[in-house]
């Protein structure tokens, strides 16, 4: 089927059990999904080895971190996260609403390929602290 509607799409949990609505999408070479945050939350920081994701931000700011660069992110912005890059952020608003497209789509789950670093609950609490001052 060639045409969606995101209000349509079915609600799914990750396997990594992160936060947060996921409505995906899976095709040949590449899976899509409209993926939402509440206030405070986002994924565990992590990285792919075999997947590079783009994220476009449809609703919301979040405080977002791709390597060792931060930045607040809002409506229009876009997000390019190489294989390999450390990545994870918090949502500043109400909620956040993100369209994210991953490659390749070997595993259809937008949930797969996640790995964490080993310091990954001092991320956390950065990511929390700093999501605190800018809410």
């Amino acid at each position: 089927m060639p045409f969606y509607n995101a209000s349509q799409l079915e609600k799914v949990k990750l396997s990594t059990g992160n936060p947060g609505e996921y409505q995906p999408l899976a095709g040949e070479m590449m899976k899509a999904g409209v993926v939402t945050y509440r206030k405070g939350t986002g994924s565990k920081p992590h990285w792919h080895e075999n997947e590079e994701q783009y994220i476009y931000i449809l609703e919301g700011r979040r405080l977002f971190r791709v390597g060792d660069e931060e930045k607040v992110v809002g409506p229009g912005d876009i997000v390019h996260i190489p294989r390999g890059s450390l990545h994870g952020g918090r949502t500043l608003d109400e909620k956040a609403v993100m369209f994210v497209v991953k490659s390749p789509a070997e595993d259809k789950d937008l949930g797969a390929d996640h790995h964490y670093p080993e310091d990954l609950q001092e991320i956390i609490a950065h990511l929390d602290a700093k999501a605190k001052e800018l809410a």
